[in-house]
C-alpha cells in the first residue's frame, strides 16, 4: 500500500475538475443553441434535458426559480437558444449546463416531420373515430407488441394476470427503437392479425426520447394499425408522450400498465357486479310477486267473483223485459194498423157501387163497358143491366 498516501479521492477529481471550470470564465456564461431531447419536466418544478446537434449532446438542467420565467413549455424537438453555466456534477462526475434563460428559435428536424405526417395521415382519415373498433369486454388472449425484456412486458403480464389470471398474453417480441424497428413492428401487427392469434393488441414501450418513440411516428406503422382487424391499444411512451401510433390505434392508453387494464377487465369486480345484478333481480322479483299477489286478492275480492251468476241473473232479467216491450209494441202496432184498417174498409164500403145498386140505381153496360150517355148506344144495342140481386139483358128498340 505504499501508493495509499499518494492517491486522491473520486470525489478530490470531480471538485478539482469543477473548481477548474468554475474558473473559466468563457464557461460561466455561454449561450448554447441545440435541439431539446428526453426533456423531463420533474414534480418539483425543476426541468431535465439534453441540449445536441448533429454530432454532439450535453446534459442541462434548469431549476424552478429560472424555469418559472420561461413563457413556452420545452418540448423534444424544439430548437433553443440556452444562457447558462457550464458546470460539474460532482456525485455522477459529468459536467453540464445549468440553464438561467431559454428562447426558442423554432422546432427541430424530428419535429417539424412529425407534425407534417400528423398533418396528412389525419386529412387522409386515419384518425376518424367512426373507424375506431370498441375493445371486446372480456378478451381471451391479449397480443403484446414489445421488447421481450424490460419492464414492459413484465408490467402488462402482472397487472392482466392479476386482474384475469385465465387470460393469455401472447408476446410477439419486436425492437421498439432504431433502424428497422418500424417495418418490423407493421410485420408483427399484419402477422397477428393474418393469424388471428389475439382478441386484442397492446403496442407498447416504455418513455424515451422524440428519437427513441420515432419508430411509432413512422407511416409505415400507422397504415398497420388502421388496417389491422384486432383493436389496436397504444402505450407508447409516458403519459405526456404521444406518437402517430396513439392517434391512429383503436385506443390510447397513457402507460402500458394502462393498456392492460383497459385490455382486461377485473375479474372480481365483474363477479362483484353479477352479484349486485343477482340481488337486484331477486329483490325485483319479490317485489313483483308481492304487487302480483296483492292484483290477485284484490280481483279475488271483486263482486264477480263474490257472485259470478249475479250478473248473467241481472242480463237475464234485462232481457225479459227486453222481451216484453217488443211484445206490448208489436201488440201496440197490430191494434194501431187494425184500426186504420177498419177505416179503410168503412170508407171503401162507402164508395162502393153496390150501395148504389141497394138504393134502387143499375149500371148499364155494354161489351163490358159503362155506358153513361144514351148516345154511346143506337138501335139493336145489346146491353147488360146490373141490378142488387142480378143482371138481365135488354135491346135497344
Amino acid at each position: 500500500m505504499k501508493y495509499a498516501e499518494y492517491a486522491i479521492t473520486v470525489t478530490e477529481v470531480n471538485q478539482y475538475v469543477k473548481n477548474k471550470i468554475a474558473k473559466d470564465e468563457f464557461l460561466n456564461n455561454v449561450l448554447v443553441k441545440g435541439e431539446i431531447s428526453n426533456f423531463k419536466n420533474h414534480y418539483t418544478g425543476h426541468m431535465y434535458f439534453t441540449l445536441k446537434d448533429e454530432n454532439s449532446l450535453i446534459k442541462c438542467v434548469m431549476f424552478k426559480s429560472y424555469a418559472e420565467k420561461l413563457n413556452f413549455m420545452p418540448k423534444d424537438g424544439m430548437k433553443v437558444f440556452v444562457f447558462g453555466t457550464v458546470s460539474v456534477f460532482e456525485r455522477d462526475g459529468v459536467y453540464q449546463i445549468y440553464a438561467k434563460a431559454m428562447e426558442e428559435d423554432g422546432l427541430g428536424d424530428l419535429y417539424t416531420k412529425f407534425q407534417e405526417l400528423k398533418n396528412r395521415l389525419e386529412k387522409e382519415g386515419l384518425f376518424e373515430e367512426t373507424h375506431k373498433v370498441k375493445i371486446p369486454m372480456m378478451p381471451k388472449v391479449i397480443g403484446v407488441l414489445t421488447s421481450q425484456t424490460g419492464s414492459v412486458i413484465k408490467d402488462i403480464i402482472n397487472v392482466s394476470t392479476r386482474r384475469n389470471p385465465n387470460v393469455v398474453i401472447r408476446l410477439l417480441p419486436v425492437p421498439v427503437q432504431g433502424e428497422g424497428a418500424a417495418e418490423k413492428i407493421a410485420d408483427a401487427i399484419h402477422y397477428m392479425n393474418k393469424n388471428k392469434l389475439a382478441d386484442v393488441l397492446i403496442l407498447a414501450r416504455g418513455g424515451g426520447s422524440l428519437e427513441d418513440l420515432w419508430p411509432f411516428n413512422e407511416e409505415i406503422v400507422a397504415h398497420s394499425i388502421y388496417h389491422s382487424s384486432i383493436p389496436v391499444i397504444s402505450a407508447v411512451g409516458h403519459e405526456t408522450d404521444f406518437t402517430i401510433a396513439d392517434f391512429v390505434a383503436d385506443l390510447r392508453a397513457p402507460t402500458p400498465s394502462a393498456a392492460a387494464e383497459l385490455a382486461v377487465p377485473d375479474v372480481y369486480e365483474v363477479k362483484q357486479k353479477i352479484i349486485t345484478y343477482e340481488n337486484r333481480l331477486r329483490s325485483s322479483l319479490i317485489k313483483k310477486v308481492e304487487i302480483m299477489k296483492l292484483r290477485y286478492e284484490k280481483v279475488m275480492a271483486s263482486f264477480v267473483f263474490k257472485e259470478p251468476t249475479r250478473k248473467i241473473e241481472e242480463n237475464y232479467m234485462r232481457m225479459d223485459n227486453l222481451l216484453k216491450q217488443m211484445e206490448n209494441l208489436i201488440k201496440e202496432k197490430q191494434e194501431k194498423e187494425k184500426t186504420r184498417y177498419g177505416k179503410l174498409i168503412a170508407k171503401l164500403d162507402a164508395y162502393s157501387p153496390l150501395k148504389t145498386l141497394a138504393r134502387g140505381y143499375t149500371i148499364t153496360q155494354k161489351n163490358g163497358k159503362v155506358i153513361k150517355q144514351a148516345k154511346e148506344l143506337k138501335k139493336e144495342d145489346v146491353i147488360d143491366i146490373k141490378f142488387q140481386d142480378g143482371q138481365k139483358q135488354a135491346k135497344i128498340m
